[in-house]
């Protein structure tokens, strides 16, 4: 398999995914070779790929992002000489149109995975209706053409559907955490002494990229209220936002006065310690198609409140695991944060439930589920007569 994508490097659940399921991929001699290229430096493993950019910009509203033009005929040439049975597109960007302009040129079938609400995104970022309208239709004109369309989760398959791609040609993908990187075995509570966290304060976590999509606006409101609320109770508690992006500016502005605190970026096992050591974990995006967050946050034994729109609402169990609350409501969540920061019981008891579901979301299965997929299509690909392999494509 040939998996083309426009994010690799980055800090993102996309990139994360990819690279994890390369690693599992690599470990098992599954060959699956991942392709991709960007100025932004690259994991160096013996199936990650970053071919050399051929033009790069920032993408607006984004200057942390690059959008870069890939080379096209470095490109081919790679796929003549893996000769793939089957080629995945992992993103709707300049390598993922390139990967799959080729694949149907070579004949090869193509599997895809819509890892991201570009049509949500556009309504958020820009709020011009006719803008979502022409992202949808290109998102149409993108994904038609697959033998198969991944979603990362049960609620993003009608939004599939309703791109035009027939039920038939959609699947949920069975999701996954790498367990070796995160679980309640990692907690540290010495990891906050390093930010000036106290030990009695309750730890809110907010992680994932600072920006407007992700619905933080409405968690700043929601904030405001449940830190008042908390300190007429003489509660102690902190809001820790872990993550970059462009709306970082507006938010520290907005909870100026409030108990937050900003870490920025935070990887690897210091990433794993601050969810295993936190309290809360607080998730109001209304466009991810799964939130792997969540999922990390739930292997590490931590509580979640998640919206009701999207995927994340799939991964906990509603008043056991976490909380599904309006995403919409800032004053709903003001009370739902309020309601589990004053009671360490019913934490405790969500902490447990959370763990032990999470033991049935190894990576193992979603890498199995997402290998089976593309056995599938490749089985099921006509070859038709007089077709031409990848070698015997002209140059």
């Amino acid at each position: 398999m040939a998996l083309f994508t426009d994010t690799l490097g980055d800090v993102n659940g996309v990139s994360r995914f990819i690279r994890t399921m390369a690693s599992y991929a690599h470990r098992r001699g599954a060959c699956l070779q991942v392709l991709t290229s960007t100025n932004i430096p690259c994991p160096s493993e013996p199936n990650l790929h970053n071919f050399p950019v051929r033009f790069a910009s920032t993408m607006p509203g984004y200057n942390h992002l690059e959008v870069a033009l890939p080379p096209r005929a470095l490109f081919r040439r790679a796929l003549r000489e893996l000769s793939p049975h089957v080629v995945h597109v992992s993103t709707p960007g300049p390598v993922g149109v390139c990967g799959a302009r080729l694949a149907r040129r070579m004949r090869i079938p193509l599997v895809g995975t819509y890892h991201t609400d570009f049509p949500a995104f556009v309504d958020d970022l820009l709020t011009d209706h006719v803008l979502t309208r022409v992202c949808r239709e290109t998102m149409r004109r993108f994904y038609a053409p697959f033998a198969r369309v991944l979603t990362r989760s049960a609620s993003y398959m009608p939004r599939v559907e309703a791109l035009g791609i027939g039920p038939s040609r959609i699947e949920a993908l069975t999701p996954g955490c790498d367990h070796a990187s995160f679980d309640r075995r990692f907690a540290d509570a010495s990891v906050w002494a390093a930010h000036g966290i106290g030990p009695d304060e309750i730890k809110i976590i907010s992680c994932g990229r600072v920006s407007v999509e992700k619905n933080l606006p409405m968690l700043a409101r929601a904030w405001h209220d449940a830190d008042r609320t908390l300190r007429a109770r003489g509660t102690p508690a902190r809001l820790i936002v872990v993550g970059d992006g462009p709306y970082l500016t507006d938010m520290r502005r907005e909870l100026d006065g409030t108990r937050t605190t900003f870490l920025g970026y935070r990887f690897g096992r210091e990433l794993a310690a601050l969810y295993a050591s936190a309290d809360l974990l607080v998730f109001p995006s209304l466009t991810d198609t799964l939130g792997q967050v969540v999922l990390e946050a739930q292997c590490s034994a931590l509580p979640a409140i998640v919206s009701d729109v999207g995927g994340p609402k799939e991964i906990i169990v509603p008043d056991r695991s976490g909380l599904v609350v309006p995403g919409s409501a800032p004053g709903r969540w003001a009370q739902a944060i309020v309601s589990l920061a004053t009671d360490a019981p019913r934490r405790a008891a969500m902490r447990d439930a959370a763990y032990l579901r999470s033991r049935g979301t190894d990576f193992e299965h979603s890498f199995r589920h997402f290998w089976r997929i593309h056995e599938q299509v490749r089985r099921a690909a006509p070859a038709p007569r007089g077709a031409a392999s990848p070698h015997d494509i002209p140059a």
